[in-house]
């Protein structure tokens, strides 16, 4: 079975961060692979600030064009919506059933985790990598996208938080400003 990291999240944009901890968490938890998995828009939801589906996986794929064993997944956009991590994982093990899953969260999440849909169930058939958020954590790296919007809203530099094909697309056009 191939140990496969399911880290979800809407990466608006991708930043240094996300690709620290999913490095960090791949190795500590003895993943094979991890699946950065981009989730689609609520259309409940609507933010002004949250970019297209297709924008933010382009992002994603750009940063991770070179880094090993983490690849941008975009399966769940092709899920019924609203988008349950429960229906996610059962359908991720049916269509890839030489896989095992294991999702991987923040604490703040796991803090509320028994309100998922079908917690129990998710706890019962898949182990849960529980990350935290905290500055020096592990060598994680304090990045919010929260910030980075904020920083090129008012036209501060962002290239020490994300990638440089980031930067790139984000200025190329004018996300968030």
């Amino acid at each position: 079975m191939i140990r496969t990291g399911i880290f979800g999240g809407s990466f608006n944009p991708i930043h240094n961060g996300h690709i620290s901890l999913a490095r960090q968490l791949k190795e500590k938890a003895g993943l094979d692979e991890v699946w950065l998995m981009v989730s689609p828009q609520n259309p409940l939801k609507q933010s002004a600030d949250l970019l297209d589906d297709e924008a933010r996986l382009a992002m994603a794929r750009a940063a991770l064009r070179n880094v090993k064993g983490i690849r941008v997944s975009d399966y769940e956009m092709h899920l019924p919506k609203p988008s349950y991590t429960w229906n996610t994982l059962q359908a991720l093990s049916r269509d890839y059933p030489d896989r095992e899953f294991v999702l991987m969260i923040g604490g703040d999440n796991w803090e509320h985790f028994d309100r998922w849909y079908r917690a129990e169930d998710i706890k019962a058939n898949f182990e849960i990598v529980v990350y935290t958020r905290t500055p020096g954590d592990e060598g994680f790296i304090d990045i919010s996208s929260t910030e980075i919007r904020r920083r090129i809203r008012e036209g501060e530099p962002i290239g020490d938080l994300v990638p440089r094909a980031v930067e790139r697309i984000i200025l190329k056009n004018g996300y968030y400003a």
